[in-house]
């Protein structure tokens, strides 16, 4: 029997985007899970936008989670079992930055996750003798980390580490390392949001990639972890 998330105080779905057409037609749903700051909400914005223009007419909905004060990581489980009171037996991908990557990839774990997007996950420092970020949730799922190489308020390397660790325990775990650019990826936004766009389609509709994510998934680690984001990416994608 399915276990479902407690009811999350004050959480919400934010209206739906993309998935021309009723409810029924939905055939995948993206929970957005916003970093720590409504300031500085980084790609989360465009990038709804984004997978709405791609991937609509192929039945993907995207949700901003909106959440009170409870835990991401419990209002990220408590939105993918709404996504399936709503849309029925669809898959759904957790898509987070900042705190809200953290979230994605600590929530993986849910039955109905196929999908987890990670974007400058703010990850804690693994202290000598601690008990690391935990990996074995990520098993079975189509991993993306996207990291700036210059983000001073969550160390790119923390995100390499656990990317190595979850590349043993699923092969499926891919990273990509943006030169240059800080926390909210802002210089090369529209790079970031092509990527994700393509992982997302790919891993919940066509089952293809793009050259440069199908080489990262299949390269063994550090290659497939520390993949430069080429200036440009997404003007010709599938060329």
């Amino acid at each position: 029997m399915a276990q479902h998330a407690p009811p999350a105080r004050g959480a919400r779905l934010g209206r739906a985007a993309g998935a021309n057409g009723s409810d029924s037609m939905v055939s995948g749903v993206v929970l957005l899970l916003p970093g720590a700051s409504r300031i500085s909400p980084g790609p989360v914005r465009p990038l709804a936008r984004a997978l709405a223009r791609a991937g609509g007419a192929e039945g993907l909905v995207a949700h901003a989670v909106l959440h009170g004060p409870q835990d991401r990581e419990a209002a990220a489980r408590w939105a993918a079992d709404e996504a399936l009171r709503r849309y029925g037996d669809v898959p759904v991908c957790l898509a987070g930055y900042g705190a809200g990557g953290r979230a994605a990839l600590r929530a993986a774990g849910h039955g109905a996750v196929n999908t987890v997007l990670a974007l400058a996950p703010c990850l804690p420092d693994e202290v000598r003798g601690g008990s690391p970020e935990p990996v074995k949730q990520l098993a079975g799922r189509q991993v993306l980390i996207v990291h700036g190489t210059n983000d001073a308020r969550s160390d790119p390397e923390s995100s390499f580490r656990l990317a190595a660790r979850a590349k043993k325990a699923n092969r499926s775990t891919c990273r990509f390392e943006v030169h240059s650019d800080g926390h909210g990826l802002r210089e090369h936004r529209a790079e970031v949001v092509a990527l994700a766009v393509d992982f997302v389609l790919g891993a919940m509709c066509s089952g293809r990639y793009s050259r440069p994510v199908t080489d990262a998934l299949a390269a063994p680690p550090p290659l497939g972890l520390r993949m430069p984001l080429a200036s440009g990416f997404g003007r010709s994608l599938r060329g």
